[in-house]
């Protein structure tokens, strides 16, 4: 077993949940949630949508949450948000968790970043099978809503559904025709977390409305509110 005390990189998605969970069952304490608002939908390293619903997310979670925003879309403001945000509680925490799967440009910007501060970097999620992964999203009861898709096969009807296997075989076929990555990770959809085995409480969508341009779009929600389970 692990310990020691860390601040996750909180995007309000399926990765950055699973990878909280992972990291605690390995005998970490995630203290702190680091979310960098991007300065548009073309982040190199952090979801865009409904970015505002982590801040009920942290509740949920009981824990203290850091959202800072780029300055532009580059990737060095990017992570200078990043850093910035780390260095705030620099003298509080040992490392910075991350749920990053397959992105060598990721992994190794966030492995240098930490390694500059002196911090630790965990990546529980690193280089595993993805189809394992989301077997494990579902089993473990994180609900997981899909709120953006951007590849070709995913169409407007993928908004606003709940990853359950039935869609893990619906991707695991759209991967094989078309080479979309399972988890999402290049950007192919995203999703929001509504509840999970680290939620005290739920998160109940209000109203939304739904974009779409083209081969792409999003679910944005506009209202939503903690419910109990």
């Amino acid at each position: 077993m692990s310990s020691g005390k860390l601040a996750a990189l909180f995007s309000g998605g399926k990765d950055s949940v699973l990878a909280i969970q992972l990291a605690e069952a390995m005998g970490y304490r995630v203290e702190y949630l680091i979310t960098v608002l991007p300065a548009s939908d073309e982040s190199y390293y952090f979801h865009y949508p409904n970015i505002w619903v982590t801040g009920l997310q942290a509740k949920a979670m009981e824990r203290r949450q850091i959202m800072l925003a780029a300055r532009s879309s580059s990737r060095e403001d990017e992570l200078r948000a990043l850093r910035d945000a780390a260095e705030l509680i620099r003298d509080e925490i040992d490392g910075l968790l991350s749920g990053v799967n397959r992105s060598r440009s990721q992994h190794d910007s966030f492995q240098q970043l930490c390694d500059e501060i002196g911090l630790e970097f965990i990546a529980p999620l690193w280089m595993r099978d993805p189809e394992e992964l989301l077997n494990k999203i579902v089993s473990t009861g994180i609900v997981a809503m899909i709120v953006g898709v951007a590849a070709m096969g995913l169409g407007k009807e993928l908004l606003g559904r709940v990853i359950d296997h039935e869609l893990i075989n619906l991707l695991h076929a759209l991967s094989e025709k078309y080479g979309v990555s399972l988890l999402g990770e290049g950007g192919e959809f995203e999703t929001l977390v509504l509840d999970s085995p680290l939620f005290r409480k739920k998160i109940g969508i209000l109203d939304y409305e739904v974009g779409w341009s083209g081969y792409s779009g999003f679910l944005m929600v506009k209202r939503a509110r903690l419910i109990e389970k």
